[in-house]
């Protein structure tokens, strides 16, 4: 085992080894929660969405060994050209994009008929740029002018593509790079300020969208928020409902591997209501075991982070592994009833190809940057951690 990490899988052990475990509760999930529905709509072969997930968890990993075998130091040096090709690739799919649920979210690509989810490739590319941007001059204040211009502007001008479809995923996007900017010792000042006015320009937002419908999915979002605050029990909370169900019948050691019962109630127990096949399955302790690998994912990002001399890998494995592991609570606070119905998918274990292989490429960057401590890969351009202390 120990050759197998230091000749193949470089860069920080616990990190490997939390990913191979989702990629095995991925599988053990997917086969139990979708065979029901494969064997309905694949003329009864129930391991149909298996094997596609094993597919895309066999490409996902090949992403991430060679996004890990990548310096870091390329991503620094593309981050203004990957910004340049992302955003009019977000505005074309917002304006043609292939609908699902009501919303412009996939991009086909032509040829090979397979679909992306555009906002996914952005959240990388913005956590890549926000890190370049706080990594430069950190001994040197910037004006507000700057400020406004260099970082905000592109910021909310990315959150703002994806806000129309996909309300969550531009908040969890603008959260990540909000606290990147504190992190990176941004005037508290001017972070309060342009808060305040992206507050105010959500707001509007809303109202102009309930007026004309088309523009976004505006009612969809309030309805799930009166939907969540309501006593009602109807058939709008019916999603939570047989979710709070599953939680409260998988007890503390679950019902065990493919018994549940829920999967053939709840909508989507293959992606946004994955967690509460969790513990319906493997129970409370099995729902603990899988909240830790995040918490432990950002808790090594961290001690990467710590090991860091140059700001920039600091601020992009902090960045990276932070939006993982908020994706991941969201997904997991839905399920259990905390927040109102997102659509987040659970990182590495949901189904799906577009989100598994971006988070894939996030962890080989972050692996990246791990591996490249112990061999001091260092590039003109970056500013020391301590330069400013």
């Amino acid at each position: 085992m120990s050759s197998l990490f230091g000749k193949y899988l470089k860069g920080d052990r616990v990190i490997w080894i939390i990913v191979i475990f989702l990629y095995l509760a991925s599988l053990l999930l997917i086969y139990s929660s979708s065979s029901s529905l494969a064997f309905r709509y694949h003329g009864g072969n129930t391991t149909y969405y298996l094997f596609k997930q094993f597919a895309f968890l066999v490409f996902g990993f090949l992403v991430m060994w060679f996004a890990h075998l990548i310096k870091y130091s390329i991503w620094y040096h593309l981050s203004n050209i990957l910004m340049l090709i992302t955003t009019p690739l977000l505005l074309f799919t917002l304006l043609f994009g292939r609908n699902l649920n009501a919303a412009s979210r996939w991009l086909e690509v032509p040829g090979l008929g397979i679909s992306l989810q555009t906002s996914d490739i952005a959240k990388i590319v913005l956590v890549i740029f926000v890190a370049k941007y706080l990594s430069k001059k950190q001994d040197q204040p910037r004006d507000f002018n700057h400020f406004i211009v260099q970082l905000i502007i592109p910021v909310g001008f990315v959150c703002a593509l994806i806000l129309p479809a996909n309300f969550s995923t531009a908040a969890l996007l603008g959260l990540t790079c909000w606290i990147m900017m504190l992190v990176g010792r941004v005037n508290l000042k001017h972070l309060f300020g342009i808060t305040g006015i992206g507050v105010a320009f959500l707001a509007l937002f809303i109202v102009v969208s309930l007026q004309f419908k088309n523009i976004s999915r505006a009612q969809t979002w309030i309805n799930r928020v009166e939907n969540f605050i309501s006593e009602d029990k109807g058939s709008d909370n019916y999603q939570l409902e047989q979710s709070k169900i599953a939680i409260a019948t998988g007890g503390i050691v679950g019902k065990g591997p493919g018994r549940s019962t829920q999967r053939n109630f709840i909508p989507h127990p293959y992606s946004d209501f994955i967690y509460a096949i969790i513990i319906e399955e493997y129970g409370v302790l099995g729902g603990m075991f899988i909240l830790s690998l995040y918490l432990i994912l950002l808790y090594r990002a961290a001690l990467i982070v710590r090991k860091s001399k140059r700001t920039f890998p600091a601020f992009l494995a902090f960045g990276l592994a932070l939006l993982l592991t908020l994706q991941a609570y969201v997904n997991m606070a839905v399920a259990v009833g905390l927040i109102p119905v997102t659509g987040q998918p659970l990182p590495l274990v949901s189904m799906g190809g577009s989100s598994l292989v971006i988070s894939s490429g996030a962890l080989g960057i972050i692996l990246s940057v791990s591996r490249s401590q112990s061999k001091k890969e260092l590039f003109d351009g970056e500013q020391p951690v301590t330069d400013n202390n």
